[in-house]
């Protein structure tokens, strides 16, 4: 799982702690990806992703935006 991020972002640092909580329910850490510093070698995640940070992606797929969609999460990793 990761989460799509962008330095000085609010919303982001709020979606990775409520990620957080929900990862370590399952033994899972999130990673973070900072689309401005991946730009050099992925300019698609920027292009993509960069104007409604943040964005959880779960095998690379988006799964939610701007908020951490919980149920929906919990029911995917259940599964």
């Amino acid at each position: 799982m990761t989460l799509l991020t962008r330095t000085g972002c609010g919303l982001c640092a709020t979606a990775l702690e409520h990620l957080r909580e929900i990862c370590a329910d399952f033994g899972l850490t999130p990673e973070t990806v900072d689309v401005d510093e991946a730009a050099a070698t992925q300019p698609e995640l920027r292009a993509e992703y960069g104007d409604r940070l943040p964005v959880v992606l779960l095998d690379g797929r988006e799964h939610s935006y701007f908020d951490v969609d919980e149920p929906r999460l919990r029911a995917d990793l259940s599964g």
